[in-house]
């Protein structure tokens, strides 16, 4: 994958942005980065349909369901009923043909493994992609990221004091921290969360980067990991997909003023999330990096009201 653009955003307050939203995959974001790891997989073995899960907003299933049908694969989603109000993502999702099914979310579990198992029963072979593109492939997604934003910083004789994104499943931040630790590189990379609280968020964040380093054979002092693990939960609203008055404010400014969209369920909340710690900490005179993760569809909900 070639690498995504880091532009300056903000000149006074030395804020740069880097698109991954314009991954040419699908409208782009984290997602796509992430599910170019698992189609490699897919294409390099034998299996002939995908099974995956996510929620009615999910950019990942956007981005799966789209890969999966240029490849003329069959796609399954397994989404929870609590959060299968319709979206531009879903119908994307249903215009490249996937199928969907909706349980309540505590059912969610036994739904996939039932799925899987019938899929395998009639002679199929499906390849399960778990919610977020969770796993040691989502997360080297994001330490390749890393050195992508380390080799721009070379190119460039520019240093990121601060990196800012949103944080959801856990494997964008495990990815990037990750390539922090194994560069060795003191900064400060602050995950803005989506919809976990603390201490759940950070322990699934903490559990990813764990996971990533032990099958890697990287070994990093366990009090390392946790002092660049920095996990804020302060934006987070009423849940997923929740907005405010405040991070509506922002994604209309952030449009007007830079013509870059985002949207209420990721990186709406995650600007906003970022200027407001920038403020709060009084933090001045820093080199500023927020990673815009993508969800482009979502703009357009937003729009709707």
């Amino acid at each position: 994958m070639s690498n995504t653009p880091i532009c300056l955003l903000d000149k006074e307050n030395n804020i740069y942005i880097k698109r991954d939203d314009l991954i040419p995959i699908s409208f782009g974001g984290n997602k796509a980065r992430k599910a170019v790891n698992f189609f490699n997989e897919i294409d390099n073995g034998d299996y002939d349909c995908v099974v995956t899960y996510g929620s009615s907003s999910s950019n990942h299933c956007r981005i799966v369901a789209n890969m999966a049908s240029a490849r003329n694969m069959p796609c399954y989603i397994i989404g929870p009923q609590e959060a299968s109000e319709p979206t531009y993502n879903s119908k994307l999702v249903n215009l490249f043909g996937a199928e969907t099914t909706f349980v309540p979310v505590d059912k969610v579990h036994d739904t996939i493994e039932e799925k899987l198992l019938y899929l395998k029963n009639i002679g199929k072979k499906p390849y399960f992609i778990a919610g977020g593109g969770h796993g040691n492939l989502g997360t080297q997604a994001y330490v390749d990221c890393y050195q992508e934003i380390a080799d721009f910083e070379k190119k460039n004789n520019l240093f990121f004091d601060y990196i800012f994104f949103a944080s959801g499943t856990g494997t964008t931040q495990a990815g990037l921290v990750c390539g922090q630790l194994i560069n060795n590189d003191s900064r400060n990379i602050v995950g803005i969360s989506i919809a976990r609280k603390n201490p759940r968020g950070r322990d699934v964040v903490l559990s990813s980067i764990k996971e990533y380093l032990d099958a890697n054979g990287i070994a990093v002092d366990n009090d390392n990991v946790e002092k660049a693990t920095v996990f804020v939960d302060e934006y987070t609203g009423s849940g997923y997909s929740s907005t405010n008055e405040q991070i509506d404010r922002t994604i209309l400014n952030v449009m007007k003023k830079y013509a870059v969209p985002l949207d209420k369920t990721y990186t709406g909340k995650a600007f906003y999330g970022m200027m407001d710690y920038i403020e709060k900490e009084n933090i001045t005179d820093k080199n500023i990096l927020f990673i815009h993760t993508g969800g482009t569809p979502l703009f357009f909900d937003f729009l709707k009201g």
